[in-house]
């Protein structure tokens, strides 16, 4: 039981902060480019209250990665719906990816000054849990935004690659989106998607964030999951 309330104690925060960023900026972005629609429901907020999904959070504890309750667009109240679209979709992967970049530097910055003032220091025992969550929040970060980036609607992926594509092929790739979770969970527990494309890509960008303290966050994200 005690291990549960450490691993929920670091987890927590960098979970929600991650999938509640993610949504509100898809929300932000919306409402620059003309739909109001989140902005009127309430949900251009932080306050993680208003995007939770109680089976979302909980399948970040439980299998790493996790969703919030999707902040509703408009695509049709956008001034250039096919052209915005793209950037409504990609805020959220590179909302989540700037995370992972603050909270690597912030790790790293915090780590030197544990070093520093020796593990005997008061200051020490704040130091350490907060390294830990940095840690997992440059993991989760980086999963959320890799993941959503996979090419297939409704994933952000998927919405930026019906934005890229010419008219016709848009439209017709638009069309596999009510089959969307069904592909997704398909690609995700049966084939290697996660063994050949989005663990080397996790590690690749854990490796170029975190740099020397890169084991780090691998120990944290497996002591997590264990």
């Amino acid at each position: 039981m005690d291990q549960f309330f450490l691993k929920v104690s670091i987890m927590l925060v960098p979970a929600l902060m991650a999938i509640t960023c993610h949504e509100v900026s898809h929300g932000y972005v919306a409402y620059r480019f003309g739909d109001d629609t989140a902005k009127s429901l309430g949900r251009l907020t932080l306050n993680p209250l208003k995007h939770l999904d109680i089976i979302g959070t909980l399948m970040i504890f439980i299998v790493g990665i996790g969703w919030a309750k999707p902040v509703p667009v408009n695509f049709g109240n956008l001034r250039r719906p096919k052209r915005d679209m793209i950037w409504v979709a990609a805020a959220g992967p590179i909302t989540n990816f700037s995370l992972a970049a603050v909270s690597a530097l912030l790790m790293r910055g915090m780590q030197a000054l544990g070093d520093l003032i020796g593990d005997a220091s008061l200051m020490q025992f704040l130091i350490d849990p907060m390294v830990l969550m940095l840690a997992f929040s440059v993991y989760i970060n980086l999963l959320l935004a890799i993941f959503n980036l996979i090419p297939v609607p409704p994933l952000d992926g998927g919405r930026v690659a019906v934005g890229l594509l010419p008219e016709r092929q848009a439209i017709a790739y638009s069309r596999i989106e009510p089959y969307g979770m069904i592909i997704i969970i398909v690609l995700v527990f049966f084939t290697n998607l996660f063994s050949y494309i989005i663990s080397p890509a996790l590690s690749l960008g854990v490796r170029l964030l975190a740099g020397s303290q890169s084991n780090l966050v691998f120990s944290v994200t497996n002591l997590m999951f264990k």
